[in-house]
């Protein structure tokens, strides 16, 4: 059976939640916070904290993603956006030292994927790259960056798997830009408006 895909809303934020859950403490707000949670806190009150902010975020229309079903269960998600929404990104030591671009269009990122344990090696994450670049490019298009993971020790863990792959991009068209410390690495892609 064929994928298909929904953008992130009101009405999937159901579907979100059930992979979220399965997924961990994350709820994709890492980059959607310009700093840590402060204080410190169990795990559990994180979590809490995560899912009650991601459903915010989401009925204001300020969290973006692409979920993917296999019939009507979702089984993966992408995680997209603006600059805006994801400003962690800019605090990062590696990429102030890049920078973001310095063209006038708009910039939109990618930061992390999530397939479910029984749907992966699949092509789930390629297709939710996939459609969210499609979904960028009716939004208006413009610079898209990525930041994978070049580290075999580090792509050897699924969590870090997350960030997809520089090959799973460089399918798509990115171009390296620079190394993002000893693991990662920023990649760009221009997509034009549709």
């Amino acid at each position: 059976m064929p994928f298909t895909s929904r953008e992130l809303s009101r009405e999937t934020l159901s579907d979100f939640e059930a992979l979220a859950a399965k997924q961990g403490s994350c709820w994709c707000m890492h980059y959607q916070r310009p700093k840590p949670i402060p204080g410190g806190g169990t795990t559990t009150e994180h979590r809490a904290i995560n899912r009650r902010d991601k459903a915010k975020l989401v009925r204001e229309g300020r969290s973006h993603a692409i979920l993917v079903y296999e019939g009507q269960t979702p089984v993966g998600w992408c995680q997209y956006g603006p600059r805006e929404e994801l400003p962690r990104i800019d605090a990062g030591r590696g990429y102030r030292k890049v920078g973001p671009p310095a063209q006038d269009a708009r910039l939109w990122r990618i930061t992390c994927f999530f397939v479910d344990r029984a749907n992966r090696g699949r092509g789930v994450a390629t297709f939710a790259l996939k459609t969210a670049l499609e979904s960028i490019r009716r939004q208006g298009g413009g610079i898209v960056e990525a930041y994978p993971v070049v580290s075999k020790k580090m792509a050897a863990v699924p969590e870090w798997r997350w960030f997809g792959t520089p090959g799973m991009f460089r399918k798509e068209g990115f171009r390296t830009v620079a190394p993002l410390g000893t693991s990662g690495v920023l990649m760009r892609k221009t997509i034009p408006s549709g």
